[in-house]
């Protein structure tokens, strides 16, 4: 007969104890810190039967540290031990403590063990700030209980708090920086992301180093924070504690991530239903997001009492006016009833802390009765001209622009002010390349707006500095800013919807007739610019011509071309390039052109563009007569889709190939090293951009921009800029592999192919993008018009990125006998917008047409089904 060892006994019964206690908290939702508890009681329970047949060596004790220590186990939570010596092990302790350890592992217990003396746990902590926070909640399990006692005498007499409370600063300010110092991440973390589980562990560790309790209501009792602070930081640890036992449950495993796919699937837990404008993930997330604020401001604030409490100012207070003083660096008010008396002190409070650069932050106590007199911003408050006043003040001043708005959202002020905001705080966005939330894009577009008037950033965006520097009241760019996405989330058109609030906005605030109408301007418009730049022909008069009826004014023009710039960089880091900058120039200085003389004068940009490349090609040492020789093979569209340097870079690698054998390919590294560009010159075929796109596939390479050519004697003149994970290492490295591997593969012609692609993605690492993808996927979108002068047709396709997208369009085109005149591939995070310009018999046919575009769509779902 079998007998079952004493550690699977003790094993299978904790396992029973867990799912019957799990099974309790599904079925009735009791409190999460009832869950927690029981986990950890029953395996308190369990290491002490298996202490009974595993003994520790005599006088040992087993205690709990970390989240175990503070008495809380979530359902796939490590569980972190120390084992407490009253000396070093000799060899027979040695013996009995592997044992332990390994009975431990026995039970499936995911054990992190440290085995340490009461002399080298302070001498460790002493060392290292996470050991001795750690020590702070140490708690007792088994064995020797003196011995821990001890341990904790020793370690208070030990523990310096105000160089604890600065250890703990340096941390937060770390992890903060790991996730990009934001509580809006479309993924967050609830244990480790700013706003999260941790950040209200810290305020708890700080007050155990100061002698307190750790509790909220201790806190309370010692005038840490007010009553209505620590019901809000115990609602949202509650909230928090219940979100990350579900995660746990839902992965099963250890995940504190609210990964996109996890998002539906945690709303149907928290039976969360759609409206008629947003999904149920939508809305646990803005729940998510306003939990996460709080705990946000609370810890601010509570660092700063902190700080305030171990180190106390001694300097006298400094008046400022009869409402505000200066104490050491920080803003506080002269009387506490000062917002009871004057509510406008609310927003007066942030426009001193523009005007006085001598002070650095708010009190504890200003943040702290500014939190607490929000509501005191009503209807009422919102229609006294002296508010209206201090507001438009606030976005006058010339610094502290970016910190007040920022600060007056996250202390609720500015969604007190602006009530149409409080709907887009914590909004997301599903286009697959922002990756902020509404109200933190909105903030990221100001900070550019005022990024374009510093000095120091005036290398970084050369253009927008200087017509910023030109433009009066540019603050209306701000208040433009404010409204662009104001009503995302609504449904219809946000663009137009926003524009209604901001007109209700001009005027309530007596904007200039002429002011209020640029602002409104703004907003109707804020992605036009964008739109013509990346997805019409520039070359083509009448494309510029119609941007500039739209626009009107010099003024409108640059008010418009600095909230885009400002705009698409505040979306994602990943979906600007120079490539795209150059759009936008090029845009903008075309229609500055037609706006001066009503007409898009072609060929006074086509002379400037070809004197600056002459210029440079003469520098180069080649010859007026092999400079034209090569020129006259190229058309006027040709030198108005190419910038100066690129065009002189052609010329001198090209002006000897005429005429030419095989292909020709260059390559170098893009101006900002955002990747490479990459050249092919060679006679053109029906097969071409597919062999292309096949090379680049084949070696994982993303082509980020393509423009291509046909030259007037047949020769395929195409640039592309690409890019890779490989490439980012090495980009110089990779120069001449490219030219080599593309250059063989175009002389080798591709096997006879009449049948579709079928493709395997080759995408390694799944990304933030690519999870978003899978659970909020972009129908494709395919658009096929003549073009601007009716010669060939106009083909748009919006979809979602997928390795090899390129390559199966390519094909598809081969397979219809489609000829490629001209594309404008454009990458927006993990969307493509891509434009060709196409010609061919199938397209004259409608039932040819047709067939033609469902192929395209056959291989757009084909690939993105994959992801």
């Amino acid at each position: 007969m079998n007998t079952v060892s004493p550690a699977t006994a003790i094993r299978n019964r904790l396992q029973a104890q867990k799912t019957q206690a799990v099974d309790n908290y599904r079925q009735h939702r009791s409190r999460p810190d009832s869950l927690l508890a029981a986990l950890r009681k029953h395996t308190d329970q369990a290491m002490k039967e298996l202490a009974a047949s595993f003994p520790l060596p005599a006088g040992a004790s087993l205690c709990a540290i970390g989240g175990y220590g503070r008495g809380e186990l979530f359902p796939y939570s490590d569980i972190d031990l120390l084992i407490l010596l009253q000396r070093p092990p000799e060899d027979g302790d040695k013996a009995l403590l592997e044992q332990f350890v390994s009975s431990l592992w026995d039970l499936g217990l995911d054990i992190g063990h440290s085995v340490r003396t009461i002399d080298e746990c302070l001498s460790e902590s002493a060392a290292d700030i996470t050991i001795e926070t750690g020590l702070l909640e140490l708690r007792f399990i088994l064995g020797n209980r003196k011995l821990v006692s001890a341990l904790e005498a020793r370690f208070r007499e030990q523990l310096n708090p105000q160089d604890f409370f600065l250890a703990k600063q340096l941390e937060l300010q770390q992890r903060y920086a790991r996730y990009s110092e934001t509580p809006y991440s479309l993924e967050p973390n609830c244990k480790e992301s700013p706003g999260g589980l941790r950040d209200l562990q810290m305020i708890r560790w700080i007050s155990l180093a100061a002698g307190l309790s750790g509790t909220w209501r201790d806190l309370v009792t010692h005038d840490m924070m007010t009553r209505d602070e620590a019901a809000k930081c115990a609602k949202s640890e509650q909230a928090f504690k219940r979100l990350r036992i579900d995660l746990h449950l839902l992965a099963g495993k250890r995940d504190d991530r609210l990964m996109f796919h996890n998002q539906p699937l945690l709303a149907e837990v928290y039976r969360i239903k759609a409206t008629d404008t947003r999904r149920p993930s939508e809305i646990l997330m803005q729940r998510y997001y306003w939990a996460a604020r709080i705990v946000y401001l609370m810890n601010h604030i509570m660092m700063q009492s902190f700080r305030e409490y171990f180190f106390p100012v001694k300097d006298c207070s400094v008046m400022i006016d009869e409402d505000f003083c200066r104490v050491g660096q920080q803003l506080d008010l002269v009387a506490d009833d000062a917002f009871e008396r004057k509510p406008q002190l609310l927003l007066k409070a942030f426009l001193v802390l523009q005007q006085h650069p001598e002070v650095n932050d708010m009190s504890a106590k200003l943040q702290r009765q500014i939190w607490s007199s929000r509501h005191r911003i009503d209807a009422q408050f919102r229609r006294n001209p002296v508010n209206k006043w201090l507001f438009l003040q606030i976005l006058q001043q010339p610094t502290g622009i970016v910190h007040s708005f920022r600060r007056m959202t996250m202390l609720s002020i500015l969604p007190q002010y602006i009530p149409v905001f409080r709907k887009i705080v914590g909004q997301m966005q599903h286009d697959l390349f922002h990756v902020y939330t509404v109200d933190q894009h909105t903030l990221m577009v100001i900070r550019n707006i005022r990024r374009f008037t510093m000095p120091e950033h005036a290398q970084e965006y050369p253009l927008a500095s200087r017509l910023i520097a030109d433009m009066d009241q540019h603050w209306l760019l701000y208040v433009a800013a404010l409204f662009h996405d104001i009503a995302k989330g609504r449904g219809g058109n946000h663009s137009t919807l926003g524009a209604l609030e901001v007109r209700k906005f001009a005027r309530d605030h007596n904007l200039d007739p002429q002011d209020r109408a640029l602002v409104e301007f703004l907003v109707v418009h804020h992605l036009t610019m964008s739109a013509f730049a990346q997805k019409r022909d520039l070359s083509e008069p009448s494309v510029i011509q119609e941007f500039a009826d739209i626009v009107g004014t010099e003024r409108r023009l640059t008010a418009l071309y600095l909230l885009t710039v400002a705009d698409i960089r505040g979306t994602s880091p990943k979906v600007w390039n120079a490539w795209k900058g150059k759009l936008l120039e090029d845009l903008y200085h075309y229609t500055l052109t037609a706006l001066g003389t009503n007409v898009f004068d072609r060929q006074s940009v086509l002379t400037q563009r070809k004197n600056d490349a002459i210029a440079l090609v003469r520098f180069s040492g080649i010859s007026d007569e092999d400079r034209d020789r090569f020129w006259n093979t190229l058309d006027v569209a040709y030198f108005l889709r190419h910038e100066a340097r690129d065009i002189a870079w052609h010329t001198r690698l090209l002006y000897r190939m005429l005429p030419q054998v095989g292909a020709q390919v260059r390559a170098r590294p893009t101006e900002n090293n955002e990747g490479i560009q990459v050249m092919v010159y060679t006679p053109d075929r029906l097969d071409l951009f597919e062999q292309i796109c096949s090379y680049f596939y084949e070696q994982r390479i993303d082509i980020l921009d393509a423009r291509i050519h046909t030259t007037r004697q047949g020769y395929a003149l195409d640039s592309f800029v690409v890019d890779s994970a490989a490439i980012d290492a090495d980009i110089r490295s990779n120069v001449p592999l490219i030219e080599h591997g593309l250059r063989n593969r175009l002389n080798t012609p591709l096997p006879a192919q009449n049948e579709p692609l079928t493709l395997k993605s080759n995408r390694y690492v799944v990304g933030a993008n690519v999870r978003r993808s899978r659970t909020f996927p972009l129908v494709p979108l395919i658009e096929l018009l003549p073009d601007e002068n009716s010669q060939y047709w106009r083909l748009s396709i919006t979809a979602m990125d997928s390795p090899g997208i390129l390559y199966a369009l390519a094909n598809t085109f081969k397979r219809h006998q489609i000829n490629l005149q001209m594309a404008k591939v454009m990458t927006l995070g993990d969307r493509v917008e891509d434009i060709f310009i196409l010609g061919g018999n199938a397209l004259d046919n409608p039932r040819t047409q047709m067939q033609f575009k469902r192929d395209l769509l056959t291989a757009i779902n084909n690939l993105t089904a994959q992801k």
